[in-house]
């Protein structure tokens, strides 16, 4: 067997995926077979230390040096002076069904790189469109939630950050993302899609002193703090929020008695002295059960 071509095949595959030209000369071809054997070792050995998943979940976390990062993305050709989106995905597994949905929506071509974070969650790295805007990527998020649940029937979250100018920024997106993933599933629950930038209070609640949010709820409701209300109380609460407070309009979505509905916000009263009628009680009321709900989780954690 002649293994010149298949030598010079492995020394270019080398030459690829590490940037290094070697050269190999085989007399015999026990020699050649030799050479071959460890090329293809060496590259599969590259391949696992450095592929471009390892590069871009270990440059999300803060594993790799700032002046390393255009050297090692040249050699896995990735352009490092690119203008990106970071979505990241969480949902309870994210099993081969899952990747591959997500492969189709994302082809290679796309130059868009899919980066199992661990315990479920999934980065998605994709290049920023000619002419996009904040519309078309809320609407890439829709699509990447709507597909995974109807396809991989997987209740799927997703945060997305601000745009980066380069892979140096990548490391300061994850943390954005991830933080955006934390608050939303925290205080908007109901929602699969949360936007860095659409935190709202959430954000601020999140990053407030345990101490300082405990001081807060005694002031509202003193020693008797509500630990929860039931889950048809809490819908309820939150149709009339989300209907500006509208009463007549709450209890035709709810397919609620008007008087049914009343009865409910007057139990709130009694049991917290607020009248989610009133503006002012209702927003009172509203961040409260938000501090309430953070609480728990920092207790739980």
């Amino acid at each position: 067997m002649d293994y010149t071509p298949e030598l010079e095949k492995a020394l270019n595959e080398l030459k690829r995926i590490t940037g290094i030209t070697l050269e190999a000369r085989a007399d015999t071809p026990e020699e050649a077979e030799q050479a071959l054997s460890q090329i293809r070792c060496l590259c599969a050995a590259y391949k696992e230390k450095y592929n471009r998943e390892d590069f871009l979940k270990s440059l999300m976390t803060d594993g790799i040096p700032a002046y390393d990062v255009n050297e090692r993305a040249a050699r896995l050709h990735i352009a490092p002076e690119e203008k990106r989106i970071l979505f990241l995905l969480e949902a309870k597994t994210a099993d081969d069904t899952f990747m591959e949905i997500l492969r189709n929506l994302f082809p290679s071509r796309s130059r868009t790189y899919i980066v199992p974070v661990g315990g479920g969650s999934v980065a998605v790295l994709r290049p920023v469109k000619s002419g996009e805007n904040t519309q078309s990527v809320k609407h890439t998020a829709r699509t990447i939630i709507d597909t995974l649940n109807m396809e991989a029937l997987a209740h799927v979250q997703l945060s997305y950050s601000a745009v980066m100018d380069s892979l140096a920024d990548l490391a300061a997106a994850y943390r954005e993302t991830s933080l955006a993933l934390k608050v939303g599933k925290l205080f908007y629950s109901e929602q699969t899609v949360f936007p860095y930038n659409e935190l709202g209070i959430g954000r601020l609640i999140y990053q407030l002193p345990v101490s300082l949010c405990e001081s807060f709820l005694k002031e509202i409701f003193g020693d008797d703090i509500p630990e929860s209300f039931d889950d048809e109380t809490t819908a309820a609460v939150n149709k009339f929020f989300q209907n500006n407070l509208n009463i007549a309009e709450t209890s035709r979505q709810l397919h609620m008695h008007r008087n049914t509905l009343i009865y409910r916000l007057e139990q709130i009263q009694k049991r917290t002295g607020l009248d989610l009628r009133l503006f002012e009680d209702a927003m009172t009321f509203k961040i409260a059960t938000m501090v309430i709900n953070y609480l728990h989780t920092e207790r739980n954690r």
